[in-house]
């Protein structure tokens, strides 16, 4: 904790217990902005000893957003009932401690002219990004010795401050700082010895030692090469040695790469309990989950299909016409059409065909918006949440916290194609999530780099 000036300390006692107002050159202040809090509406506590403030504009627009069912949602009104209790015994236009002994204070900070700076005069309209603005111009105007921040994850907001003399910064929880290097899943082209090679098809297996490979990631993947031979590897913690993979039809799907056969090893391996799936769009990855997760049906109660359904201009699917079904099915159509293409392999009197649309009728597989899962037991279950990428890191936690016994979850997405304001390829949950969970036994992952839907759609990846 910062030491506090004598000159400036204050105290205000509530309820038998003294709340410190630090004056100091070293404990900043942190104006954050509505859209950290609809991020993670535990932001309050990520700034170790530093106090927050939190315009009271804030707060207004956190009442547009508590209504609905999807993430942003559910984090305004855990972020208002935070509010409330630590607000039970205090004036929020005091400092109040956060409660833990290593962390600061917060505060709301009333709807302000700013001077001689006025944001709402400089960029001639009153809206509430500027009132925003202006609570932290007020700040900085009556804590001159301190540091006020500006935390937000709308960059236009973030260059207007600057534009004020203000600092800002985006805020930093859950995100990944070099993308360049988070984990693959996959270690192409390793030069081994010719007998290795042979050894792995005489026998499936060898060791660690023979690719001169220390420490292998659990569940990596492989491709090994030596003279124009090749084979596809994939370590096993559990026994410690390479095993070698073929390629082998699921849910007659062919595997059309290596890239694939790691990613439908992954998704049917009874041993991993959680499995990312990331690449650019026609690499497979809603298909060969799903065509994994047909193939492991009879292991499991049910499967469900989810995807996060990102509203329009903030507004809730229920603003749009027609009963819950139609709202929601134009969302849900692409895991359909993947459904339909694993469906019409078969031929429509084949049984197995036949056993996709009962299973859709009886409820055993199940396609539904993410927000309509939330509050379901998922205890055996096969869970994919497609477009993963559009999910907040807290999001992707509980998902996986809600995980019974014997319930694999499988996270498919795109980073660099996210359709959610204030996320980015850097602060999504599904970056959040292969950076931090790599080293675990039951986690595997395997990024899709080959387009594999047409040449077409390969054109459109490579030269637009």
């Amino acid at each position: 904790m910062t030491k506090i000036s004598e000159k400036k300390a204050s105290f205000a006692v509530k309820s038998g217990r003294a709340n410190k107002t630090k004056e100091s050159t070293q404990a900043k202040i942190f104006v954050l902005d509505t859209s950290v809090i609809l991020y993670n509406h535990n932001s309050l506590n990520s700034f170790k000893e530093h106090d927050v403030a939190i315009p009271i504009t804030v707060l207004e627009e956190l009442d547009q957003f508590k209504k609905g069912n999807d993430t942003i949602n559910f984090e305004a009104r855990e972020f208002i009932r935070i509010m409330d209790r630590l607000s039970e015994n205090s004036s929020l236009q005091q400092w109040i401690p956060l409660g833990d002994k290593s962390l600061g204070n917060f505060k709301v900070v009333m709807n302000h002219r700013a001077k001689p700076m006025d944001a709402e005069e400089v960029f001639g309209e009153r809206k509430g990004d500027h009132r925003i603005l202006n609570a932290a111009l007020a700040l900085q105007q009556e804590y001159p010795k301190r540091k006020v921040v500006m935390v937000t994850k709308d960059v236009n907001l973030r260059i207007k401050a600057k534009a004020l003399g203000l600092t800002a910064e985006d805020f930093l929880t859950g995100r990944i700082e070099n993308l360049d290097s988070l984990y693959s899943g996959i270690s192409r082209y390793v030069n081994v010895n010719r007998k290795v090679i042979d050894r792995l098809y005489a026998e499936g297996l060898c060791e660690v030692s023979d690719l001169e490979i220390s420490s292998p990631v659990p569940n990596q993947y492989f491709i090994l090469q030596s003279n124009g031979s090749s084979a596809l590897g994939y370590y096993n913690p559990r026994n410690q040695l390479i095993e070698r993979l073929e390629k082998q039809p699921v849910a007659k799907i062919n595997p059309r790469n290596a890239e694939q056969v790691f990613a439908l090893h992954a998704v049917t391996n009874p041993n991993t309990r959680l499995v990312t799936l990331q690449g650019i769009a026609g690499t497979g990855k809603t298909l060969l989950a799903l065509a994994g997760a047909w193939n492991q049906r009879r292991n499991y109660k049910q499967i469900f299909l989810a995807r996060p359904i990102v509203p329009l201009s903030n507004k809730d699917i229920g603003f749009l016409p027609g009963d819950a079904k139609s709202k929601i099915e134009p969302y849900m159509q692409p895991l359909y059409d993947n459904l339909k293409f694993i469906q019409n392999q078969f031929g429509e009197h084949d049984k197995e065909y036949q056993n996709i649309t009962a299973a859709i009728q009886n409820e055993k597989l199940i396609i539904q918006p993410l927000a309509y899962i939330r509050g379901r037991s998922i205890s055996n279950v096969f869970f994919i949440v497609d477009e993963a990428q559009n999910l907040t890191p807290h999001e992707v936690k509980t998902i996986i916290t809600r995980a019974g016994e014997g319930t694999k979850i499988i996270f498919t997405g795109d980073i660099y194609q996210i359709d959610t304001p204030y996320l980015d390829s850097q602060s999504n949950g599904l970056s959040y999530l292969i950076d931090r969970i790599k080293h675990h036994e039951l986690y595997a992952h395997v990024r899709l780099e080959k387009g594999e839907r047409s040449e077409l759609a390969n054109l459109a990846n490579e030269m637009l």
